[in-house]
């Protein structure tokens, strides 16, 4: 047996120490166990098998269909906060919010119920063309979004949606699953559309996206979608997330602050106060059930300030804004009340979370597969 000179292996163990300190999260989810979800998929009614029904966990790349006799089966599944989703065409879709504890085989089966087909307004088709293309555009803004990345953007299939425009409510209706191209990041994006609205003060929309990576087409494109990739992250709510719960706000390039409510507003949402004061960021995080779990907990709002970029000037434009780029600013609220996380970041309820400011600015066209991570 050979036997290392004491300096080289304590230079070793150094490198050893240091590659780990630079890198703690990627080397704690390379250690983490996954779990194996499985289930059938079938018809409310007769109990028959659905084959080919497309069952993933939203926002992220794992996915698949349903095989003939209607199994489904999703491997290397991560502990923690999942957001089921099962579509298949006729059908109305399914959506179970689950947390994955431990490892091993985890069976959710599904029910499907057959889809009422909504027939719309007849309309003459030259008027209908250049009236729903200026709502397409409309959408496009709102739901793709306005920043650099939206521009490379584009929805392959636009023909599968129908638009509403009254009284000043703008709704979407998808009569399939959107295809999104995402020139920017370099993915394909299969969003299932569940409902979109948008008044003159707050766009909503309920949908899950599956993402599927897209081949480059060439060495400067790999490297461009990876740099755009890593500055969609930076900055972004996973990232805060995860700062908070590695203890690392600070460190990460956030600046956060604590803005009480001052009053509620005609629709019972509440609206920040003007003044705005430090906030202890361990106070708002707080142990859960278990020790897979947080509670994020606070109340009023948190401003996020993310000190390692300015807004961009689309921002500035969105907010009607002028003036010098200041640093990226956010504010969040629970409108909930206290809400579950897991200790990759992700929210139990998706919709636990209001944004305001950058986080709200920035739409799907930023938005990255809840895998991603740019140390990875």
């Amino acid at each position: 047996m050979k036997l290392f000179p004491f300096r080289l292996c304590l230079v070793f163990l150094l490198l050893c120490a240091v590659a780990y300190l630079l890198c703690p999260v990627a080397y704690v989810l390379a250690q983490e166990p996954a779990a194996v979800i499985t289930g059938a998929v079938t018809d409310s009614e007769t109990g028959t098998s659905l084959p080919d029904a497309h069952v993933f966990i939203a926002v992220s790349m794992n996915g698949s269909v349903t095989d003939d006799a209607g199994f489904y089966r999703l491997e290397n599944v991560p502990l923690g906060a999942h957001r089921l989703y099962v579509s298949i065409v006729g059908y109305e879709p399914q959506a179970l919010d689950i947390f994955l504890r431990e490892a091993g085989v985890h069976t959710f089966d599904f029910t499907l119920q057959r889809a009422v087909v909504e027939i719309g307004e007849v309309e003459v088709t030259a008027e209908r063309d250049e009236r729903w293309q200026r709502r397409l555009e409309k959408f496009i803004s709102l739901f793709i979004g306005e920043t650099p990345n939206a521009t490379h953007t584009e929805i392959l299939n636009p023909e599968v949606l129908d638009f509403t425009d009254k009284m000043g409510r703008f709704t979407a209706r998808a009569s399939e699953t959107l295809v999104i191209e995402n020139q920017a990041l370099g993915y394909r994006i299969h969003y299932f559309l569940k409902e979109f609205a948008a008044t003159p003060n707050r766009t909503m929309y309920d949908g899950e996206p599956l993402f599927e990576e897209m081949e480059p087409s060439s060495v400067e494109e790999r490297g461009r979608w990876q740099q755009n990739r890593s500055e969609a992250f930076h900055g972004s709510f996973r990232h805060f997330m995860l700062a908070l719960l590695g203890n690392r706000v600070e460190e990460s390039g956030f600046v956060t602050y604590h803005r009480p409510p001052s009053r509620e507003n005609l629709t019972g949402s509440a609206t920040p106060s003007g003044q705005r004061f430090p906030v202890d960021i361990t106070t708002i995080i707080k142990a859960g059930d278990d020790e897979q779990e947080r509670i994020l907990d606070f109340h009023g709002f948190v401003d996020i300030v993310y000190t390692q970029e300015v807004e961009d000037e689309a921002y500035l434009a969105w907010r009607g804004r002028g003036g010098r780029p200041k640093y990226r600013s956010s504010m969040i609220l629970l409108e909930n009340g206290p809400t579950v996380v897991d200790l990759k970041g992700d929210i139990v309820d998706p919709y636990g979370v209001t944004f305001y400011g950058y986080l709200a600015f920035e739409r799907v066209a930023d938005e990255l597969p809840k895998e991603y991570r740019p140390w990875h």
